[in-house]
């Protein structure tokens, strides 16, 4: 049986109108769940309408609508037509602004994850946003859903400090390399490879 993410404060949409760099860097450390299966939130990207390396760069298309969307919704996508990928979109609705939820450190529903996985290691389970949407059975069928209306996917904040926080370049994408919009937890062993070695200013 699936334990549920314990109690912390929801995420409401007015955290997710907000500029997408503020957004990017306050999810790290939130939990993140989908039906009870989730964990804490250790590596995210910024994508925005004016990164010729985003999505909504070329506006809104069939595929990429969700991302136009309101705050606080889902926009999921599959990456070379292997893997899902999962972010959460920022600012007002029609602006093309989302977080790509890269790692998260695994907290409930392991069991489940494993299975799903067919992996032991935890630091394996979620550390690649392929890996993470797998473990938490994210796939299109989500995309344009809600992470703020009470529904199965819950993005909430933690009781106790803010984690501390590194930013580097992004991977995996050819354009704009060098803008330093990668953020993750200082030292964590959950975190995607290559890992962030420059703290953030």
């Amino acid at each position: 049986m699936v334990s549920e993410a314990p109690t912390g404060r929801p995420l409401d949409r007015d955290f997710f109108a907000r500029p997408v760099g503020r957004v990017a860097r306050d999810l790290v450390g939130c939990a993140f769940s989908v039906d009870g299966v989730g964990g804490i939130i250790v590596e995210v990207e910024r994508y925005q309408d004016d990164d010729p390396a985003s999505h909504s760069f070329r506006g809104p298309t069939q595929r990429t609508a969700p991302m136009f969307g309101p705050p606080g919704g889902l926009y999921v996508y599959r990456s070379y037509g292997v893997h899902w990928c999962v972010n959460l979109v920022a600012e007002d609705e029609g602006r093309g602004a989302a977080v790509l939820v890269r790692a998260i450190e695994p907290r409930w529903g392991l069991d489940l994850m494993r299975r799903r996985r067919g992996c032991e290691d935890p630091a394996e389970l979620c550390s690649g946003p392929g890996k993470l949407t797998q473990a938490l059975g994210i796939d299109g069928s989500l995309s344009g859903a809600s992470a703020v209306a009470g529904g199965s996917v819950r993005v909430a904040r933690p009781e106790g400090p803010a984690p501390s926080v590194v930013s580097g370049p992004r991977v995996g994408i050819s354009k704009a390399v060098d803008r330093p919009w990668r953020h993750g937890v200082a030292g964590s062993p959950f975190v995607s490879r290559p890992r962030i070695d420059r703290r953030a200013a």
